[in-house]
């Protein structure tokens, strides 16, 4: 089950996201600390509990892990709004409300998406 995200897991995945690479704790803490001060335990502790929730794999060279996103930041939002749809009761109302609050460049942008994947395309 996908979960909800931190604040300091967002940031993370937010920078591992943007390498579109592998990284390992060395090269998103000295990201960070442009910003903000912060301990290496840190990173490592918030890096390997992304990786427990399935948002990171990594794999180990020397004495480091390498960590990538696992899916895209697009692919995983568009899982958080499924689950969130499915969880939310009546579907049908709940998409209406979501719809009446669309910006019209959200609403342009649905309807892009709907003419790549127009609904009834998929197979069952």
């Amino acid at each position: 089950m996908l979960r909800g995200l931190g604040d300091l897991e967002s940031v993370i995945m937010d920078r591992m996201w943007s390498y579109r690479r592998p990284a390992s704790v060395r090269d998103v803490l000295d990201d960070l600390r442009q910003d903000r001060r912060i301990a290496y335990t840190t990173v490592m502790t918030v890096m390997d509990k992304l990786h427990k929730k399935g948002l990171l794999r990594r794999r180990q060279v020397n004495r480091a892990y390498l960590y990538e996103a696992v899916a895209s930041k697009e692919a995983y939002t568009a899982e958080l709004m499924r689950m969130t749809l499915a969880g939310g009761g009546n579907q049908a109302a709940t998409l209406v409300h979501f719809l009446e609050r669309l910006t019209p460049e959200e609403a342009a942008a649905l309807e892009a998406a709907l003419r790549v994947y127009p609904p009834g395309s998929r197979s069952t």
